[in-house]
This record gives structure tokens, C-alpha cells and sequence, in this order.
């Protein structure tokens, strides 16, 4: 068993986390996140699957240019085509890895892979050697780890660690394993391979039942000293093992498992707001470490308790993740100067145009809204990035709606590829009539799946922050806007999906994708 204290965190964010229905990113996005991310210490970044398609090769390149601190990684199945690609788009980074995969278990290798065990162990063994010849830094994975056979499993292992595989790292793909199983499974494996010593153990737990981050770590506790997890969870079906409950969990409880990563837990929120607002993932409330209502106490027994001392019903401080308290200093008479100490302090670091247009639609927030907060300014910045890259732009929007108004109308005008069109439509309620005034101006066969609306912040002139999901040929996006009016923020965030559907339009993910 490894005895080793520190835990290397693996983050797959920007390759498992986008494969989330919904949640594409394009270049300067992802670019964002690596940039947050190796800020953070992430000691090795997942950046794409560069064989899935141009812009995923693209990505993985880009970020490898740009990261100096962290590792990146791009994953490839067992082909020499894949593992090809990869190497390619890795090539510039100062310390790159390939992550090679293929299925082990008897009901992925009969149905998925339809190939006997003897061929999957030959490719195991093909893969790995080959991508040797591209870096000294290889991961292989065993797809379905949970549900291999374990003497099976243990020969592909070896094999893999003979080949070159520095590290290995079992997955349980469809969130299957309890954790007790999954520690057991561990173990045994490093009782049974002869050259397990040579490379570190890896894990890679889907959160199906839930159990993600208690399965990472009862690995961690069982000589695992690598942890694959996201940003927020985000990942396929249930998603993954998140980082901020992994980093908090060994953090807190060092005490039972004493245990180390380089994270800086201080960042923590700054990337969850930085992931939900790029992918249109909207953050559940009750969510631990992250979630609106993580540090918050209504019950009066509770908030006597912490009235008195903080520890009786918080194991963790709001400032230990990033987390602090909105603060109402700014307003409609502030100035510039100010207004950029105040992103330095939210943990944005904008270029002086930038700021410029922020403190602009700032003081028009502030000319309608009494008091901005933190999460105002937050989701003013962060709207304002999410729309730089849009084809598609609001103009102008009318509404007239209400009880005198049957059926309420809306007139749009849309800046589509830099030419003016508008309309006037009609609907059942006034975002139907905008919608179907978007859907006239962009016509599409996308299909509405989601549209929610919260508020920013308090009071009755709060910021509503609108999520928007369509569908289209199996494909799905999520787009985000905020505004004090909600119809501004409910159209925006429409249009910001349609314009990562055009985005996603694009992509076309081969076969056998997962790990």
C-alpha cells in the first residue's frame, strides 16, 4: 500500500465535466477554467478528448500552450489514431500526459467493444507501449473497473504498468461500487500485481448512487493517491466525484485521514461560479461546500448556536473556500478605480477595455437597482462574458402583456452575423411570444427542455438569473443570462444557447466515449 501522504488531484472538468447534455465550452471558456483551475493547484488538467473533433484538439492544444504549472492531458482510446492526435495536441505543454482507456469488463467488452478478453489484453498492452513513444507520462485506464473480473483486472494492470503506464487508474464508470466494495477493490489489487509499486493508483467514481466522493476517498484509504473528479460534479448522468467536497473532505477531516493536495481551497468558489456560469449548470442551493444555502442558518436553535460560536454548526469557514460577505460598498456614485478593486477582490483579473464595459453596465445596473451586491456585480461580469463570442445579439426588446393585452406580443430585433432583423409575435404568456419571436428572426428545430428563473439577490429590483436548455438531434445546451428585467435576461439566455448550439453543431464525438 502506498504510504505516501499527498493526494494528486486529477481534474476532467473541461473533458468528462463537458460531457455533460449541455454543457459545451468554447475556446476562450475553456481557456478560462485551465487558467482558474492550474491557478487553484491542480496538479494535472484533463483538457479534451482531441480525436472527438477539431475543437477539441484545438482546446487541448491552446491550454497546453498556455499552462505552465499544471499537467495536461488529453485523452485517447486504444488506437493508435487517438493516441496520435493526442500527442500532437499535448505536444507544446511543458508537462503533458496521454490517457489511454478501454473496457475490461465482461458486459462492456461483449456488447461495447464486441472483442474477446485476449484481444482487449493485447490492445491494453498495444496502446500503452505505443503512446510511450510520445511521453514518459502515460495513464491507462480500466473502463468499468468496478465491474471487472478481478483476476482479469489484475492481469491488465500489470500489463499496463509493464508497458509503461506510470499511472493506472480504475474507474467506476456508472457510479455502481459501494464504498466499502470499492476500498476492498483496491486492496486487492495492490496485494495481487506483482509491479504495482512501479505507478500510482487512480480513481474515477461517478456519483449514480451518490457515493462519488465517499468511494475517491475510501480509495485514498486504501493506498489510491490520485483522485479524478470536476468542478461542481458536472460529468455524464449524476456526474462526477467533485473536487471542492474531495479537497474539503481530506481538509477538514485530516484528522481521520491525514492526507495532503496542493489545492487552494480559497479559490474554490471563484471556480464554481466560474463552471456553473460557462456551462449553464445552475448550482443546487443544498449543494455541499458551493451551495447558496452551504453556510446559511435560519433554524432559531441554530442560529443561537451560532450566534455563540461559530464551530456548533459550521465544520468549515466561508473564507476557507473563498466564500465572503457581500458587502454593499459600491453604487450608482462609485467610481472606476474602485469598481476594478472590486472585481480584484471578486477574483477577476480584466484587461482595462474590459473594465471599462463592465463599469458601464455596472452604473446602468446601479441607475435601476438600490443596492448591488457582490453576486450583482459577479453575475454582471460574468454575463457579460458569456454573450463576447455570440453571432447571435439582443438589440432591442418590447413587450405588452397583462390582463388588457390578449394574447401578449413581443417586438424583437436580433443582430445576427452583424445585420438587423426584427418581428412582432405573439404567445400564450410574454416569453412564449418572445421565444417564438427568436425562433422567427433564427428559425430552428430546437426543442425548449428547461427554462428556470432565480434571483440574484434579494428584494423585489433583484437580478433574475434565467436558464434556458434546448435539444436538437440528441444534442443539448444550456444558456444563462442575468437582468433586472426578467424577459432582458429571459431572451438573452435563450439566445445564448442558441448560440452554443451553433457551437455544438460542430462537435462530433466518436464512438465508445467515456472512461
Amino acid at each position: 500500500m502506498n504510504t505516501d501522504n499527498k493526494i494528486i488531484i486529477f481534474d476532467t472538468t473541461l473533458r468528462d465535466g463537458e460531457q455533460s447534455p449541455g454543457a459545451s465550452m468554447n475556446l476562450d471558456e475553456k481557456l478560462r477554467i485551465a487558467s482558474v483551475l492550474e491557478e487553484m493547484g491542480v496538479d494535472i488538467i484533463e483538457a479534451g478528448f482531441p480525436i472527438a473533433s477539431d475543437g477539441d484538439f484545438e482546446a487541448v492544444n491552446e491550454i497546453a500552450k498556455v499552462v505552465k504549472n499544471s499537467t495536461v492531458c488529453g485523452l485517447a482510446r486504444a488506437t493508435h489514431g487517438d493516441i496520435e492526435r493526442a500527442a500532437d495536441a499535448i505536444k507544446p505543454a511543458e508537462r503533458g500526459r496521454i490517457h489511454t482507456f478501454i473496457s475490461t469488463s465482461p458486459l462492456h467488452m461483449e456488447y461495447k467493444l464486441q472483442m474477446e478478453p485476449d484481444a482487449v489484453y493485447e490492445a491494453v498492452k498495444d496502446s500503452v507501449s505505443f503512446a510511450r513513444n510520445f511521453t514518459d507520462d502515460v495513464e491507462w485506464s480500466a473502463e468499468d473497473g468496478s465491474r471487472t473480473e478481478h483476476d482479469f483486472l489484475c492481469k491488465c494492470v500489470e500489463a499496463a504498468i509493464d508497458a509503461g503506464a506510470g499511472t493506472i487508474n480504475i474507474p467506476d464508470t456508472v457510479g455502481y461500487a459501494l464504498p466499502f466494495e470499492f476500498a476492498a477493490l483496491i486492496e486487492m489489487l495492490f496485494n495481487r500485481v506483482p509491479n504495482i509499486d512501479k505507478a500510482i493508483i487512480s480513481v474515477h467514481c461517478h456519483n449514480d448512487l451518490g457515493l462519488g466522493v465517499a468511494n475517491s476517498l475510501a480509495a485514498v484509504q486504501a493506498g489510491a493517491r490520485q483522485i479524478e473528479c470536476t468542478i461542481n460534479g458536472l460529468g455524464e448522468r449524476a456526474g462526477n466525484a467533485a473536487m471542492e467536497e474531495v479537497v474539503m473532505g481530506l481538509k477538514t477531516r485530516h484528522d481521520a485521514m491525514p492526507y495532503t493536495t496542493g489545492i487552494d481551497s480559497t479559490q474554490i468558489t471563484k471556480a464554481s461560479k466560474l463552471v456553473s456560469t460557462v456551462t449553464g449548470f445552475t448550482v443546487q442551493p443544498n449543494k455541499a461546500i458551493v451551495g447558496a444555502n452551504a453556510f446559511a442558518h435560519e433554524s432559531g436553535i441554530h442560529q443561537d448556536g451560532m450566534l455563540k460560536h461559530a464551530g456548533t454548526y459550521e465544520i468549515i469557514t466561508p473564507e476557507s473556500v473563498g466564500l465572503g460577505t457581500s458587502k454593499l460598498v459600491l453604487g450608482k456614485h462609485s467610481g472606476s478605480h474602485a469598481f476594478a478593486e472590486k472585481l480584484k477582490d471578486l477574483g477577476y483579473d480584466l484587461g482595462d477595455n474590459a473594465i471599462k464595459d463592465a463599469f458601464k453596465r455596472f452604473k446602468d445596473l446601479a441607475d435601476v437597482k438600490k443596492d448591488v451586491y457582490d453576486d450583482d456585480i459577479v453575475a454582471l461580469v460574468d454575463d457579460e462574458v458569456v454573450r463576447s463570442n455570440d453571432r447571435i445579439r439582443l438589440d432591442s426588446l418590447q413587450i405588452v402583456c397583462g390582463t388588457m393585452h390578449r394574447p401578449p406580443k413581443a417586438e424583437l430585433a436580433l443582430e445576427i452575423d452583424g445585420e438587423v432583423k426584427s418581428c412582432e409575435s405573439s404567445g400564450d404568456g410574454p416569453v412564449d411570444a418572445a421565444f417564438n419571436a427568436v425562433k422567427e428572426l433564427f428559425p430552428h428545430n430546437a426543442r425548449l427542455q428547461l427554462y428556470q428563473v432565480h434571483a440574484v439577490t434579494e428584494g423585489t429590483d433583484a437580478q433574475a438569473k434565467v436558464t434556458v436548455r434546448l435539444e436538437e438531434d440528441g444534442k443539448t445546451v444550456n444558456g444563462q443570462s442575468a437582468d433586472t428585467d426578467t424577459m432582458v435576461a429571459s431572451v438573452n439566455a435563450y439566445i445564448n444557447a442558441l448560440n452554443k448550439l451553433l457551437v455544438k453543431r460542430e462537435k462530433t464525438a466518436p464512438s465508445a466515449l467515456s472512461a
